[in-house]
């Protein structure tokens, strides 16, 4: 593995290794930025009012239980006489990396909005906050920990899941598994599996950052100490 990852002619031709990780980063930052798009209002409503609870969480456990591989299947055979072009391919692969991202953000953007604590919400209701802006001005920025740790869950998600693409001739990190086991080549089956699994480190620290720098420390402090006691009151 370590030698093919060291031959340059795998990283610079036209399918190459920085090719593929293009295109593997694409597909999971679109998916992640629609599944934002759809996942964040719901969350911040049920959140906020309260209503739909039940709904949103069966919904989520739902969508997590989906089989990604015969869903995309499905979803290829269905939108293969739709469309002509290779969004035949693209469409059904979105849209299963849409429906696994869901779940995560949802449940982050409720979560954190129901865990703030009652005494904040009242004390900015006393003070005349409208309940747009008591959503946008102080739960939003309170639950921000939960929300980016959700939106980071269906990121890594997202990233080790794109790989099957591949196995509806699109491109991606996936290429390298698909490919090399077809070629009986399991060095560059082990270097795409290896390189997926690094990008998603890579991720993963990004959001750390992430985190880091827009959640401020007493929020940080407050989700680690959340996060301790947890086991101590299971036990």
């Amino acid at each position: 593995m370590i030698n093919w990852l060291l031959d340059s002619g795998h990283w610079l031709n036209d399918d190459g290794l920085l090719v593929l990780i293009f295109q593997h980063l694409i597909y999971s930052i679109e998916a992640l930025f629609i599944a934002v798009i759809i996942a964040f209002p719901i969350g911040c409503y049920v959140g906020h009012t309260g209503k739909g609870a039940t709904l949103l969480i069966g919904s989520a456990n739902a969508m997590r239980a989906l089989p990604s591989f015969g869903l995309i299947i499905l979803l290829v055979i269905i939108f293969g006489p739709v469309f002509e072009s290779d969004l035949a391919f693209i469409v059904p692969c979105l849209i299963v990396l849409i429906i696994l991202a869901l779940p995560p953000i949802m449940m982050g953007v409720y979560s954190g909005i129901r865990a703030i604590n009652p005494a904040v919400i009242d004390a900015a209701t006393g003070m005349g906050y409208s309940p747009l802006k008591l959503l946008l001005t102080v739960e939003i920025p309170c639950a921000m920990a939960l929300i980016l740790s959700g939106i980071r869950s269906a990121a890594l998600q997202i990233v080790s899941t794109a790989t099957i693409a591949a196995y509806v001739s699109l491109g991606g990190l996936g290429r390298l598994i698909i490919d090399g086991r077809a070629q009986n080549d399991y060095p560059q089956m082990v270097a795409g599996a290896f390189m997926v699994g690094i990008l998603a480190l890579l991720v993963d620290v990004f959001f750390s950052f992430l985190i880091r720098f827009i959640v401020s420390p007493g929020l940080r402090q407050r989700e680690r100490r959340r996060k301790k006691t947890i086991p101590l009151s299971n036990n």
